[in-house]
């Protein structure tokens, strides 16, 4: 007799049938995916070399800071100390990560472009000045509201005045690179033709008052501080209009920026390390000086002929992903990376000195440890960074229920309406309403 054939089970009525659970996907794939997502969105014409370069140079200041600042105990409150006093030979690090020249190329170079494409628009110069200072400015006042409150609570609590003014000093520290670069911003109507040898033979002239003559009023050296940046923010001005395009001029601004900085290091006296150094009699930075200027040059030159290195490399999605991720927080970044370092040091003094945290850096052992603390550094910034980084990217407007594009990563949605289709040839680029849009490069 043979057996019934199987039929479909029974279950009993009312009661669901049994479903496998859905698992989420897995977090590499899930980022893999968003790198792909943001990687298919932006225009083949646009030239990701710009973000990566602006990438670059944001993390190369942010690591220097975190590798050459140090709080220490010192008379009952915390001071500043750099290892470049103790140990000197480790001024080639400042040679590395020094690179706010990179950041004013890019940022003269993406200023230029923009103001002439806004232009081309029919837009204003002063909704197009607006529009840029606002986007630049705008996490500066979630800075400065944190940190006059964090100073009222420390000053009812009885910190130390000097405590107080060294973190205040650190805190607001890169308040007077965003002053500079919104002052060269706004004057860009008028540097759109300048040759970068105008800033640099003020530099020059500056320099030999001060250094060689030794004569002048005690505040002249920082008319540096507006030709010295003036100097690289006006090469991005020469990219603009194709005067960089070839490897040689590239070369010549590497090999003539570098030979003209070892000269000045070694036969004129200026200080090999590119960062200020406490007591220091002199600071190639603040104000900038011949020195920093000339190795701000080489910096260019390397910076440009890396571009099509960048580009190569900007052609893998995740790479790009993480560079599209940066520019469009690049100013929360940079503005709180300081306090960053600031809170662990605080938060960690009652578990006593430790190494590389709130010891005197006075040798390899406070580097090595350093560097291990890097880590959590890092995560800490990523807290301010998830607090604070909507005050830079702006409010999202709320797209009407079904229209298609709701949930869409912010990496991939351009808030920059301002400077919407501005691509590497200067032209505009038109995109379809539904298409998802790619990050500008047309960052502050």
């Amino acid at each position: 007799m043979s057996e019934p054939a199987p039929g479909p089970s029974r279950r009993p009525p009312g009661r669901p049938a049994a479903t496998r659970p859905r698992r989420a996907p897995r977090l590499p794939h899930a980022i893999r995916r968003g790198a792909r997502r943001v990687d298919a969105a932006t225009p083949a014409s646009k030239d990701r070399a710009v973000d990566a370069l602006r990438a670059l140079a944001i993390l190369g200041v942010v690591l220097g800071h975190w590798l050459v600042t140090a709080l220490v105990p010192q008379d009952g409150a915390l001071r500043t100390a750099s290892p470049l006093r103790q140990l000197p030979w480790l001024a080639p690090v400042s040679w590395v990560f020094q690179t706010l020249a990179v950041f004013f190329l890019v940022g003269g170079h993406v200023a230029t472009r923009s103001l002439a494409s806004a232009r081309g628009r029919g837009l204003s110069y002063p909704a197009w000045l607006r529009s840029r200072l606002t986007r630049l400015l705008r996490p500066v006042l979630a800075l400065l509201t944190l940190w006059t409150v964090a100073a009222a609570a420390l000053l009812l609590s009885g910190t130390p005045f000097g405590t107080l003014h060294t973190l205040l000093k650190l805190a607001l520290s890169p308040l007077w690179f965003l002053l500079v670069f919104a002052a060269l911003t706004a004057a860009t109507p008028l540097l759109t033709r300048l040759s970068p040898l105008w800033p640099l033979a003020v530099v020059l002239h500056v320099d030999v008052l001060r250094f060689g003559l030794h004569t002048g009023p005690s505040w002249l050296g920082w008319v540096n501080v507006a030709a010295g940046w003036l100097v690289p923010y006006t090469l991005g001005a020469a990219w603009t209009r194709g005067e960089l395009e070839t490897r040689r001029a590239a070369r010549v601004l590497l090999l003539g920026g570098a030979a003209a900085t070892v000269l000045l290091v070694t036969c004129a006296g200026y200080p090999a390390s590119m960062v200020g150094v406490p007591g220091a009699p002199i600071s190639n930075l603040n104000p900038p000086t011949l020195a920093a200027v000339t190795f701000g040059l080489a910096q260019c030159g390397l910076a440009l002929l890396l571009r099509d290195l960048l580009r190569r490399a900007m052609s893998r999605p995740l790479a790009w992903a993480a560079v599209a991720l940066v520019n469009l927080s690049a100013m929360t970044v940079f503005l709180w990376h300081q306090t960053a370092l600031m809170t662990i040091t605080a938060a960690t003094l009652p578990a006593g000195p430790l190494p590389g945290l709130h010891t005197r850096p006075d040798g390899l052992g406070w580097v090595a440890a350093r560097l291990l603390w890097l880590p959590v550094l890092t995560a800490v910034l990523a807290l301010y960074w998830a607090v604070f980084r909507s005050c830079e990217q702006g409010t999202r407007q709320r797209r009407p229920a079904g229209a298609g594009t709701s949930g869409r990563s912010r990496v991939v949605h351009v808030h920059r309406a301002a400077d919407r289709g501005t691509t590497t040839a200067d032209h505009p680029v038109r995109r379809s309403p539904d298409r998802p849009e790619g990050l500008s490069s047309d960052r502050p």
